[in-house]
C-alpha cells in the first residue's frame, strides 16, 4: 500500500484535521500523482457535512486537482513521471458503456462512476476514495488530464471542476459571437461563466441582486450589468437572452428570468437548490422556452476545457491557502467572503 497523508473530517460536525491513510498499490493503467494543489469547491462543504445524505467517514475531500506524476503503471502509455497532471471530480468508470464511449462518464449506464472521495471504487478494491486535500493520489490514467504549459499551475484547479461544470453547456448550445448570454450569480461559477462566454464571442451580461458586484462583472469582461433589484433593469432586459447560466444554489425565482430570455431561449442550470423547483408553465410555454441543466463534463470534454483556457489565457480568480488555514477557509465559503475560489498549497502538509 501506498502511504499518504491528509486532512480528513471524523463526522458530520468535526473539523478537517490532519489524518494518515494508505492509498491502494499502482495497477497497471494507473498514475501515482504527488498531489500540489487542490481547489475548495462548495460541495466539499455539503459532504463534509453530510449535508446531501450518504457521506462516508472519515472523508478526505478535494475533487479540483493539480500535481505532478511520480510513478507510472507497467501499460501506461500517455503520462510519464515529472508530468504535471490534473484530476477532477471522477476517477473510473465502466468504460464499455454507450455513455462512457461517448465521453459521459460521468453518467455511467452501468453505474459504476468512481468519484474522486466518498464513492465506493467499484472498479478496483471497493474501498471508499479519499480526495485531494492529500499528499499523493492514485488514478486511473484513463481518468488523468494534461495540464497546458502555459496555465499557472497554481491557479488551475479550481478549472476542474467551476470550469468544467461552465464549460460543457456554454460548449454544448454552441455559444458563438452574436449570442446574448446572462450569467446569474457571481461567484466560484459565475466569474468562471463570464470568462468562457466572453472568450467564446457572446455578449454577456451578469444578473445579481448586489449592485457591488458590477465593477467585479466589468473586470471579468461582462458587457453589461442586471441589478434584479432595480425593477426598471428588468423592464430593459425582458425578451433580451438567448442563454441564461444560473449559477445560483439556493431557491430562487426562476419565472423572473425565464422572462428575461427571447423566444426558443435557453436557462441553464449548473447550481441547483436543495429544495424542489416552483416553475409557472407559462413562463416556458410563452416563447416555446428551455429549462434545462447540466452538470459536469466528461473526460475529454474536460481535456478541451483546459486547452480552450490556454489558448484564450482563461484562469480563475483564486486566494492561495496552507492546509491549515482549511476550516477557516470553510467558513468563509459560507460568508461569500473570497474573490472566488480558495485553492490549498498542498506542500504546506509537510510544513
Amino acid at each position: 500500500m501506498i502511504k499518504s497523508k491528509g486532512y480528513a473530517a471524523k463526522d458530520s460536525n468535526s473539523k478537517l484535521e490532519y489524518w494518515e491513510f494508505e492509498r491502494r498499490e499502482l495497477g497497471a493503467n494507473d498514475v501515482l500523482i504527488d498531489i500540489l494543489y487542490s481547489g475548495i469547491c462548495h460541495s466539499d462543504i455539503h459532504q463534509v457535512r453530510d449535508e446531501w445524505g450518504g457521506t462516508q467517514y472519515p472523508i478526505v475531500p478535494g475533487h479540483e486537482i493539480v500535481g505532478r506524476i511520480s510513478s507510472v503503471g507497467t501499460a501506461v502509455t500517455k503520462f510519464k513521471k515529472g508530468d504535471l497532471a490534473g484530476v477532477g471530480c471522477m476517477v473510473a468508470s465502466c468504460g464499455q458503456c454507450e455513455n462512457c464511449k461517448s465521453d459521459q462518464q460521468q453518467f455511467c449506464l452501468e453505474k459504476k462512476t468512481v468519484w474522486t472521495y466518498n464513492s465506493k471504487d467499484v472498479m478496483h478494491d471497493h474501498t471508499f476514495t479519499f480526495g485531494g486535500y492529500s499528499s499523493n493520489i492514485v488514478v486511473d490514467a484513463d481518468f488523468v488530464l494534461h495540464i497546458p504549459p502555459s496555465l499557472d499551475i497554481k491557479k488551475v484547479a479550481p478549472l476542474l471542476c467551476a470550469g468544467i461544470t461552465t464549460y460543457s453547456p456554454l460548449k454544448r448550445w454552441n455559444v458563438k459571437e452574436g449570442h446574448r448570454v446572462g450569467v446569474l450569480g457571481l461567484g466560484g461559477l459565475g466569474h468562471m461563466a463570464v470568462k468562457i462566454a466572453v472568450a467564446m464571442g457572446a455578449e454577456v451580461t451578469m444578473i445579481s441582486h448586489s449592485p457591488r458586484k458590477k465593477a467585479d462583472a466589468t473586470l471579468l469582461g461582462a458587457q453589461h450589468f442586471l441589478n434584479t433589484n432595480d425593477p426598471e433593469d428588468i423592464t430593459g432586459f425582458l425578451g433580451y437572452f438567448d442563454f441564461i447560466i444560473d449559477t445560483v444554489s439556493v431557491p430562487h425565482d426562476y419565472n423572473i428570468y425565464l422572462n428575461l430570455l427571447k423566444t426558443r431561449g435557453v436557462h441553464i442550470c449548473v447550481g441547483i437548490p436543495a429544495s424542489p423547483m416552483e416553475i409557472d408553465g407559462r413562463s416556458i410555454m410563452g416563447g416555446n422556452k428551455i429549462l434545462t441543466a447540466s452538470s459536469i463534463g466528461g473526460i475529454q470534454e474536460t481535456q478541451d476545457m483546459l486547452n480552450f483556457c490556454a489558448q484564450h489565457n482563461i484562469l480563475p480568480e483564486t486566494e492561495m491557502i496552507d492546509i491549515e488555514y482549511v476550516n477557516e477557509a470553510y467558513q468563509r465559503v459560507l460568508d461569500s467572503d473570497v474573490k472566488y475560489r480558495f485553492v490549498i498549497d498542498m506542500t504546506s502538509i509537510d510544513g
